[in-house]
């Protein structure tokens, strides 16, 4: 019965913890001397030059976090993120968007770097030295939708030489030849620009989304850029994950992880479950009938041409 009353008052605890800004330490009343320019004064950081105070002499650590520092990652603020998306991922988003900037990595800097470890990890960086990535499920390479494309097209010319006595049965053909093209110029591009073709997707995405939550109880005047960033924020968290079951060779975990974009959304609106839930799924319902719709005109366009 202790252990039980115990365990709920530490998940009391920690709930309220999570709904907690974060808390800045007090400044250090300790005068320094900067190493850099000689300057004396009171903080953490130089004010003339910006030198922290605790510069010291080389270490392993210090070592270790030059070398982070130059694939971007040796910003401490860079794990405080990653830890604050898994424990705390919406109380965060709203941290940062009410003014904690620096003590947060930003969106798209935590975007790239967390892409290009997901790169690795799914290319066989793993427990197992698999690689489960989409690329290794499929044989079309860049060379190869160059070659496809390149054949569509001498395809597109033969049908423009067709009799006219056929042109019912060739535009049909038409149609169908030029928007596989559309597709596979779609495909080309998000296989040579995996990261942009993400952001674009998110972009798309965020503006069904921003429907539902523009007038959310925690921030009443949301703005689209600032919900756009807090769907990055969101991929991130997502990417965090997939980026452990990956290593771990969990992929079907790894493809459940997307249901858990619904912690940020819940805690950074301040809806409840339920209305959090139905109004993603009414968006995505929304988004889907729209796309449906404008293949439909596509091809009913190609078609009657």
């Amino acid at each position: 019965m202790k252990k039980a009353n115990h365990f709920r008052e530490r998940f009391r605890n920690f709930r309220a913890w999570r709904e907690q800004p974060r808390q800045v330490a007090p400044m250090s009343q300790e005068e320094h001397e900067c190493l850099n320019c000689h300057d004396h004064y009171i903080g953490r950081f130089c004010p003339r030059c910006g030198q922290a105070a605790t510069t010291g002499r080389f270490s392993i650590k210090v070592a270790a976090e030059n070398f982070a520092d130059a694939y971007g990652m040796g910003d401490r603020g860079m794990f405080r993120t990653m830890l604050n998306l898994i424990l705390r991922p919406g109380y965060m988003i709203l941290d940062y968007l009410r003014g904690m900037r620096v003590s947060y990595c930003g969106p798209f800097k935590m975007f790239f770097l967390l892409f290009a470890i997901s790169t690795f990890v799914t290319h066989g960086l793993n427990v197992k030295g698999q690689r489960f990535d989409k690329d290794s499920q499929s044989v079309t390479t860049t060379q190869q939708l160059d070659e496809k494309l390149a054949a569509e097209k001498s395809v597109i010319e033969e049908t423009d030489g067709i009799n006219a006595k056929d042109n019912e049965h060739t535009v049909s053909e038409r149609a169908i030849v030029i928007f596989d093209k559309i597709l596979s110029g779609i495909e080309y591009f998000e296989k040579r620009f995996p990261s942009i073709n993400m952001l674009f997707l998110l972009m798309f995405v965020s503006g069904f989304l921003y429907l539902f939550f523009r007038h959310c109880p925690k921030i009443p005047d949301l703005r689209y850029p600032e919900f756009f960033m807090a769907l990055v924020y969101t991929d991130n968290m997502y990417t965090i994950y997939s980026i452990v079951f990956d290593f771990f060779c969990l992929t079907k975990l790894s493809s459940l992880a997307i249901f858990l974009t619904l912690i940020p959304l819940k805690q950074m609106s301040g809806y409840s479950w339920l209305r959090t839930t139905l109004k993603a799924v009414a968006a995505f319902l929304i988004m889907f009938a729209l796309l449906f719709l404008l293949v439909f005109l596509v091809v009913f366009g190609l078609y009657m041409t």
